[in-house]
């Protein structure tokens, strides 16, 4: 039996075709096996494809779930904006909360219907803070990575964050050094398997943009990512280890910043941060950002 499935590529965090972090959604997942929904993210090869499914649960509206080239990941954050857009404009959505099921649990997405376009807020899984990279699996990092000890910001700890799918923080000093990193893939791709964490974010308060706090590049090579250009799942948990390290000022309610991230390999995007804020620590994540269709398709099954 053939069966039809409505497919776009969207590139989120931007308003510019051929920028920002391209991801493939299908809107009308059901019906997909494991095998095929793996089979569709390797060939369209971006770092991640959303599936939307039917929700069969009065707790959630639509069910998400998220693979890369090589791996289902629990969720990400340009993918989720893209799936949400996608949705809103293939139903004329007006300004509304859903809530998805995804691998991070059940959470909200605000879809805010603004000039006749949308923007989507998305509302990150728990924050969880976990190990200090330190000793010799430092400076195994800091050898892949092709920078000194003299690089990194001083007080920044480097350490695995979480809300929904951990990255490793990495402060450095300089806009520069961060724009010529050339990583060894190998290398970090070993060194995932013994931190449990497969993506790398360095970034830098070097910026020379009033507007934009952070600029920064990730790399998950563990995950068939060797770059990802604009990373919601990184930006979100560092406005957390931001907070929970007393390493920028806020209003003790609330830090809200933004975040450029592709530049190095010409995919700019920018992404808003929230971060609520109780007792001077973080409790609540939100990311949010912008996104544009590049093509709408059919796959035939």
């Amino acid at each position: 039996m053939t069966r039809k499935y409505t497919l776009y590529q969207i590139d989120s965090f931007t308003k510019e075709r051929f920028t920002g972090n391209p991801a493939g959604v299908i809107t009308n997942a059901d019906g997909l096996t494991d095998y095929e929904m793996q089979k569709i993210a390797r060939e369209l090869n971006n770092s991640e494809t959303a599936f939307i499914f039917s929700s069969g649960s009065n707790n959630y509206d639509v069910h998400i779930r998220f693979f890369t080239p090589t791996n289902e990941v629990p969720i990400c954050g340009h993918a989720t904006i893209a799936a949400h857009y996608a949705r809103a404009v293939e139903n004329g959505l007006n300004t509304s909360r859903v809530y998805h099921k995804t691998g991070a649990g059940i959470l909200p997405v605000d879809i805010i219907n603004e000039n006749e376009d949308y923007k989507i807020v998305m509302t990150q899984g728990k924050i969880e803070f976990g190990d200090i990279i330190d000793g010799i699996n430092k400076e195994e990092l800091l050898a892949a990575l092709n920078i000194k000890n003299s690089d990194l910001l001083e007080n920044y700890e480097i350490q695995i964050l979480s809300t929904g799918h951990s990255k490793v923080m990495i402060g450095i000093k300089r806009i520069e050094t961060l724009n010529a990193l050339h990583p060894n893939y190998d290398v970090l791709t070993k060194l995932s398997k013994i931190i449990q964490c497969n993506g790398y974010y360095v970034f830098t308060v070097d910026s020379e943009d009033n507007d934009i706090l952070i600029h920064g590049r990730m790399f998950a090579p563990a995950i068939g990512i060797n770059e990802d250009p604009v990373t919601g799942n990184a930006n979100g948990p560092l406005g957390a280890y931001l907070v929970h390290h007393r390493l920028v000022n806020h209003s003790n309610s609330l830090l809200k910043f933004k975040a450029k991230q592709g530049e190095a390999i010409n995919r700019s995007g920018t992404i808003e941060v929230e971060v609520k804020i109780e007792d001077k620590e973080p409790v609540e994540v939100k990311i949010s950002g912008s996104a544009v269709i590049v093509f709408q398709s059919e796959i035939t099954m």
